[in-house]
């Protein structure tokens, strides 16, 4: 191109006459690779830095191909001629051709690193190299550090150049400590996103870039088959708004969807979110070697110090050959008369040449320019600006003979080049680095969160319920179709938490597990779910009694553990924050006990216990002191016979609400006041007036007026009502009527809902 005179102030050429000459003159292979090769340069989503101006149609992100070589046109860019300057002056050594019909340069004397600016991807016989591209006045000022003090750290030049920079944008994650590792090896992977942000407002996800060398059109027929597979969910729209401002990829999400969540599986399960294997592979003094960033630096400053040397030679030598004809024109100045005489008298040319070199004591290269002086070069003016010259070329000669003799010299002038391309072409990096480790996407994050219903059969089946489902319905109401009644099993336990919640699991036998709430299996209303030993590794007659829903194991916070048999247990929360794949043991029990309420407490709280036959006892927490894991526990509540626990409240607060549920579907709700506080292990108080209308206690648990609560039958049957349409009544009274219930159909469970799971 530039034999073609194509610089960036010429006007274009047809790209199929720069491609035919190449063709011709230096590469005799297919016109499509040469075509190729030369639009990548004129691609600015390709090369960070673009070599070549194209004029036309020359592809997209996209991946439309760009027009036909006869249809577009190229020129070279500003940048270019930094790569092709001083070729003209003996800095690079010239080699034949293919047929050798004329010479190509072995290297070019690029005064940019362009190894590193714009990078280079290709594969060869058992190797390839993959080089990302950089920021230009990083990577410019980095060299200058290496120049300045050639034993600069990998950490110092990250200090400078952090990272890559692609042309496309995007963000590079957590790679701090793989970038040094690349630069400092040769090899790394980092992880690349493109930059998408969610309209709170229009709950609309936009992408504004994308990650290098990713097809955007391939991108949007990604998303738009995850959508149409349900691998992706939520998601009503994808429109391609880009232009020539830029990306603009906008997805509408579906009402009452986390656009998120929706985010976030877009990043997990296209290439939206990818990697970058960095592999800094390069022919140095014609052996591939893989290098480190510090290594190619040093390659290229090399370069620079010897075409530098060679262009001040060549100065130098044309500087002498010139100042040698000037003092052949001194001499004949200052013999001005005896010059004209040796002319006028030689008959022929050869004859002056001769006399002038004997009589004048000139060279034959100074009596051949003093033959072509013109006469006007006589006069006054011109022969002081001869004088003028020569003076000049004297000190220039002895400034380059300085510089060359002095290896800091040559480096400033290095420098000072580097300086000024970086003024010239720098700019602002595209690419962001966030340090932060994103590389691996959690679950948690892919998961919308969201609050659920689960509900654990007699039988041993558990499975989880959007809340949204349970409608909610006035004091009385027959109910909705809840789980499945199949071979007389029923629902047992039920109980909210959201999809990010842990949810501890305690056990008949005194063990506990713990599961995330988007682990559990979610089924319909109607379904029974999943048998809980394929979610837990339960052993033989081993159930789940009871359970915790918490965000994480505050090391503040204590378990509060109440037995069948009316045993009470405080541990450290933090000691069940590492359970194991086949549980750990939570409480020892003694005979036939069973471990039936587990609360979280602050240590200073109060405990209430209610038992199957109305009785609750209510009491100080400090009254039961801490004990490790292993440990049994003490008594909590004297029972009667055949009396067992049916509850156990950790309360928190005065003024709280007790709602006691029986087993006919009457309840009530009493002020906490109204249980006096006693000793730990007494016998306690009468909480509801058991009869054969009522049926026994179910449940009793601390309610608040925004409460709702969701009574389920033996049947399958599900109520939902608010707290506030239940009475506020005494202790020793029969409640009202909750829930209508056939004859032989008992409640089972009752869950309470709070005010913030009704949001």
């Amino acid at each position: 191109m530039k034999d073609l005179n194509l610089d960036f102030n010429k006007s274009y050429k047809k790209s199929a006459r720069v491609v035919g000459d190449v063709m011709g003159k230096f590469h005799p292979h297919g016109d499509s690779a040469l075509y190729e090769a030369l639009v990548r340069m004129a691609q600015d989503f390709s090369l960070r830095y673009p070599l070549v101006d194209g004029q036309g149609n020359f592809g997209s992100i996209d991946g439309d191909p760009a027009a036909a070589m006869r249809y577009t046109e190229v020129k070279l860019t500003k940048l270019s001629s930094q790569i092709l300057d001083d070729l003209d002056k003996d800095t690079v050594d010239f080699v034949e051709n293919y047929d050798g019909s004329s010479k190509e340069p072995k290297i070019l004397p690029s005064k940019i690193p362009n190894l590193l600016l714009n990078g280079a991807s290709g594969i060869a016989v058992g190797m390839s190299t993959n080089i990302p591209p950089h920021n230009c006045t990083e990577l410019i000022d980095t060299i200058i550090a290496q120049i300045k003090n050639p034993n600069i750290t990998i950490d110092e030049i990250l200090k400078i150049m952090p990272g890559p920079d692609f042309p496309t944008g995007g963000v590079i994650h957590g790679s701090k400590e793989i970038i040094r590792q690349a630069y400092e090896t040769g090899r790394g992977i980092i992880k690349l996103r493109g930059i998408a942000n969610v309209e709170t407002e229009s709950n609309k996800i936009v992408i504004s870039e994308i990650p290098y060398q990713v097809n955007k059109t391939k991108l949007i027929e990604k998303i738009a088959s995850l959508v149409r597979e349900e691998k992706i969910k939520g998601i009503s729209d994808i429109r391609d708004e880009s232009n020539r401002e830029g990306i603009r990829i906008v997805i509408d999400s579906k009402r009452g969807e986390d656009s998120n969540v929706i985010l976030n599986n877009i990043f997990s399960l296209t290439p939206l979110s990818t990697s970058f294997g960095i592999i800094l592979l390069a022919i140095d003094d014609g052996k591939p070697k893989l290098l480190g960033v510090k290594e190619i630096n040093k390659c290229f400053i090399n370069h620079r110090f010897e075409i530098i040397t060679k262009r001040l030679l060549f100065e130098l030598n044309k500087s002498k050959a010139r100042l040698h004809i000037l003092d052949g024109f001194k001499v004949a100045l200052d013999n001005l008369d005896k010059t004209i005489k040796i002319i006028r008298q030689s008959k022929e040319p050869l004859e002056a040449k001769t006399s002038l070199m004997d009589k004048l004591k000139v060279s034959e290269i100074q009596a051949l320019a003093i033959l072509d002086l013109k006469l006007q070069r006589l006069t006054g003016m011109e022969q002081s600006k001869i004088m003028d010259e020569r003076d000049s070329l004297i000190v220039r000669i002895k400034e380059i003979e300085a510089i060359l003799s002095d290896d800091n010299e040559i480096n400033k002038i290095m420098i000072g080049e580097l300086k000024e391309i970086a003024e010239q072409y720098g700019d602002s990096r595209k690419s962001k680095i966030d340090d932060r480790d994103l590389g691996s996407i959690k679950i948690e994050d892919l998961i919308s969160e969201e609050d659920m219903v689960v509900t654990l059969t007699h039988e041993g089946f558990i499975k989880r319920t959007p809340l949204t489902l349970y409608r909610s319905q006035r004091r009385g109401g027959v109910g909705k179709k809840g789980a499945t009644n199949k071979n007389d099993d029923f629902a047992q336990t039920v109980f909210v938490a959201s999809t990010h919640d842990h949810v501890v699991f305690f056990t008949n036998k005194g063990k506990c597990f713990w599961r995330k709430v988007y682990e559990l299996p979610e089924a319909s209303l109607i379904a029974r779910g999943r048998g809980l030993s394929n979610v837990l590794n339960l052993s033989n007659e081993e159930t789940v009694k009871a359970h915790v829903s918490l965000r994480d194991f505050s090391q503040d916070q204590f378990l509060i553990m109440t037995t069948k048999n009316g045993i009470i247990k405080k541990s450290k929360l933090e000691d069940y924050s590492r359970p194991r794949a086949n549980g750990i043991i939570a409480i020892n029990l003694k005979g036939k006990d069973e471990l039936i309420s587990v609360h979280t407490s602050s240590g200073k709280d109060e405990i209430l216990i209610s038992t199957r036959m109305g009785q609750a006892v209510r009491f100080k927490e400090e009254k039961v002191r801490s004990v490790g894991r292993n440990s049994m526990g003490v008594k909590g509540i004297t029972l009667k016979d055949k009396d067992f626990v049916v509850s156990s409240e950790v309360i928190k607060e005065e003024g709280v609400k007790i709602l006691t549920v029986t087993e006919n579907g009457f309840g009530k709700r009493t002020e906490v006041s109204k249980y006096r506080l006693t000793s730990r292990g007494g016998k306690g108080v009468t909480t509801l007036k058991i009869t054969d209308k009522t049926g026994l206690i179910v449940n009793a648990f601390q309610t608040e007026n925004e409460d709702d609560i969701v009574l389920l039958s033996s049947a399958g049957k599900a109520t939902r009502l608010r707290t506030s349409d239940i009475s506020i009544i005494g202790r020793a009274t029969q409640g009202v009527r909750l829930m209508k219930i056939e004859e032989d159909i008992k409640v089972v469970a009752v869950a309470k809902i709070t005010e913030k799971e009704n949001e």
